[in-house]
């Protein structure tokens, strides 16, 4: 009798063996799913921030031009105007003048894309016709939702 010998000896990988790399993938996948999120949600609220940019502006070129906070407030609500920043993203942007002086510019998110009407409130000081911005204000609820 003859002893006969495959040419070429099998190979490849066992069923234990691609269990394995299934499961280290499956594990992977469950760790960087909620990461991804996450940061998909933190990168569609910059538009809310992008957002607050006319107003900003209008505002900071009003108060360099000596006008009056109240007229300020007008003029960033104008620039500001709801067809102007109203996106899928975003709800809308306001600016006020409360009763301490100093000048606040409010973005709101809407509902979607996980965004969950988080607002990014920033608040400007005014002296010698300069306002100084911080951003975003520690009652900005996209701190707390860990969107800003």
């Amino acid at each position: 009798m003859m002893n006969h010998k495959p040419s070429c000896p099998q190979s490849g990988f066992t069923l234990i063996e691609l269990m394995i790399v299934v499961a280290i993938v499956a594990i992977l996948a469950a760790v960087a799913l909620p990461a991804y999120q996450t940061y998909t949600q933190r990168a569609k609220f910059t538009e809310v921030i992008a957002a607050t940019g006319a107003a900003k502006t209008a505002v900071e070129v009003c108060i360099q031009s000596g006008r009056t906070q109240a007229d300020c407030v007008t003029l960033g609500n104008a620039a500001a105007g709801t067809n102007n920043v109203q996106t899928k993203l975003v709800d809308s942007v306001v600016v006020a003048n409360p009763s301490d002086g100093t000048l606040t510019i409010t973005a709101t998110a809407t509902n979607n894309g996980g965004l969950n009407g988080s607002n990014f409130i920033m608040s400007g000081t005014v002296s010698n016709n300069r306002i100084t911005w911080e951003q975003p204000e520690s009652n900005s609820t996209c701190i707390v939702n860990g969107l800003c």
